[in-house]
């Protein structure tokens, strides 16, 4: 038993409440090392009466560990527990003070979960298990009022856009496309930037409570909003709150007055007069000068963000904020915004952009969930560019489910290209291995998000190519591959396992994956074969004997089932999906 492997410590992941009465308890420990692993646990205060064993599972494996896990019912809210570990003839315990040989008698060197409180429960909104979302970047998706278009705006059908050129997309375009996207079956659409500002893309805000009359109006948004609520359709926008635009009024103002500016400390400035070549006098989003960093810490910039926030949720009834460069900004910030918003809307979504281990921000008091940044990359690394194997890429998805509470990657935002990246098409450079990563994105864990496009195959290279103009003409859009991603979509819809239900990986080897999604009785097995040549493998179902698997699914391979091990047989970069039943 390597002892030096062995990791606990309560919170974060390791030991967190998942509802009001449930706490999961996770334990990490050489690969393969452990035979069994044992949490002990019970009232500090009523330890004799309320003792309880739970055998622990492996959740998951990466190339070094074991995660080990199980959930718990905490006796009158509060938790002591330890862990017995085994390994061979071995046995060993395992509490708060270290390893011990023997049982400890004192419950009081256990951990400790000292209470769970309803309050500081992470509690994503029911509705995002069952989200389906539509990024939508505004200037390219659809002209509906050529009235509001910016000056020299290219013509629609221009396919090489320039870094600072405007289309005249708009919101009355959005509107008049409601039943494409309904009847595409997306039930949540993201908008970036719809605030005024000079870009195409919005990011540099000049006018916090303005729609950018290219877009249209706050009456017109507002239409837009119920239009799509009247369709089951949530709405989510883009807040820009770590930075604002050149233009903005009280940076202009600073601009003007210099120290004397009665807005200068609403950003961060390090020298006066401003300058802003060859570098800013001020802190920016990275280091791009037309985006002056806000100083978040200071109370009457606070104040303004937050009566933005209110602003929209009240004016337009939104549903959601997705939270732009969320990771530099304050954490006192983003706890009064989480009040401020879940006040107005308890189950309002807020979503974090955080590319990188996002812990801090999960803890009940900021964000409900952040973009998926590392599972996107494993999946287009497996799927898209072939860089890793089954079993590298499974490593990476499961150290990433063991590093967050299980209601994080519930509802977790996943992507697979937006207006930051190249195209998904483009990236794969192969169509089915393009549908072999999406199924994966839709039968994942979490929200599956749809870059606009993606779904009638459009193609584009790193930024501005991935923001060309969305293709209508249906002879130019690829029909199989729209009806590829309805189908995908309503299969996600038609079955509780793969919105709500548990997720394991059952298979991984060279090219060939399984995994299993589960909720209730409903058993979902997605098989893979992500290879340009056929190809057979086989499997041992993880069900009781009373369940058989139902040939009634999606996809293009076959199976056979022999007492309880499952033989697949797939065609090049094919796929199916089995349902277990009764029998």
């Amino acid at each position: 038993m390597l002892l030096e492997a062995i990791y606990h410590r309560p919170g974060n992941s390791y030991c967190y409440s998942y509802d009001n009465d449930t706490i999961h308890i996770r334990l990490r420990a050489k690969k393969g090392d452990l035979r069994s692993v044992t949490a002990l646990y019970g009232d500090k205060y009523d330890w004799d009466k309320t003792v309880r064993e739970a055998a622990m599972f492996i959740m998951g494996s990466d190339e070094l560990f074991d995660y080990w896990h199980v959930e718990v019912a905490p006796p009158h809210k509060r938790l002591r527990y330890a862990f017995e570990l085994a390994a061979g003839e071995q046995t060993i315990w395992y509490t708060e003070k270290g390893f011990v040989a023997e049982k400890p008698a004192d419950p009081l060197t256990f951990f400790d979960y000292p209470f769970l409180w309803s309050s500081e429960v992470l509690q994503p909104p029911a509705w995002v298990k069952d989200a389906v979302f539509y990024q939508i970047f505004p200037d390219r998706f659809a002209n509906g009022n050529p009235d509001n278009d910016p000056e020299q705006v290219r013509p629609w059908t221009a396919d090489d856009p320039g870094q600072d050129d405007f289309y005249g997309g708009d919101l009355q375009g959005v509107l008049d496309r409601l039943d494409y996207i309904s009847e595409l079956g997306v039930n949540a659409i993201y908008f970036t930037p719809l605030f005024e500002a000079k870009t195409n893309h919005k990011y540099d805000t000049t006018d916090y409570l303005k729609v950018d009359p290219q877009f249209g109006d706050v009456a017109l948004l507002k239409k837009l909003v119920k239009a799509c609520h009247d369709r089951g359709i949530r709405v989510i926008l883009d807040a820009v709150f770590n930075h604002c635009g050149y233009w903005f009024a009280p940076f202009q103002d600073v601009v003007k007055h210099g120290e004397a500016s009665r807005y200068r400390d609403w950003f961060h400035i390090e020298q006066f007069p401003l300058v802003r070549e060859p570098r800013a006098s001020y802190r920016c989003f990275a280091f791009e000068s037309h985006m002056p960093k806000l100083n978040t810490v200071n109370p009457e910039v606070k104040a303004y963000l937050l009566e933005v926030a209110q602003y929209w949720i009240r004016e337009c009834d939104i549903d959601g904020w997705r939270l732009d460069v969320a990771n530099e900004i304050d954490h006192d910030f983003w706890r009064e915004f989480r009040r401020t918003c879940k006040g107005l809307k308890p189950d309002f979504y807020i979503l974090g952009e955080i590319w990188h281990d996002a812990m801090p921000w999960l803890r009940g008091d900021q964000f409900d969930a952040v973009m998926n940044y590392p599972a996107t990359e494993a999946i287009l690394d497996f799927f898209a560019k072939g860089t890793i194997d089954a079993e590298q890429f499974s490593h990476q998805v499961n150290r990433l489910l063991a590093d967050y509470p299980k209601q994080v990657g519930e509802a977790t935002f996943t992507i697979l290209g937006s207006h930051d990246t190249p195209r998904l098409l483009t990236m794969a450079q192969d169509e089915r291995k393009m549908k072999l990563a999406a199924l994966f994105q839709f039968t994942f864990l979490g929200a599956p998000c749809i870059y606009y496009g993606d779904e009638v195959g459009m193609t584009g290279g790193p930024d501005p190519d991935c923001r060309k103009p969305m293709v209508w003409e249906e002879e130019k859009q690829n029909g199989g591959l729209l009806r590829f991603y309805r189908e995908l979509i309503a299969l996600r819809t038609a079955y509780p396992a793969l919105r709500q239900g548990s997720f394991r990986f059952v298979y991984a080897s060279g090219d060939h994956l399984v995994i299993r999604r589960q909720h209730a009785d409903e058993q979902m097995y997605i098989c893979f074969n992500n290879s340009e040549q056929a190809g057979a493998f086989s499997f041992a179902l993880e069900l009781d004997d009373s369940l058989l698997l139902s040939p009634s699914m999606l996809g293009d391979g076959s199976f056979a089932l022999e007492n309880n091990n499952v033989t697949i047989n797939l065609p090049e970069y094919g796929w199916v999906v089995l349902m277990a039943e009764s029998s």
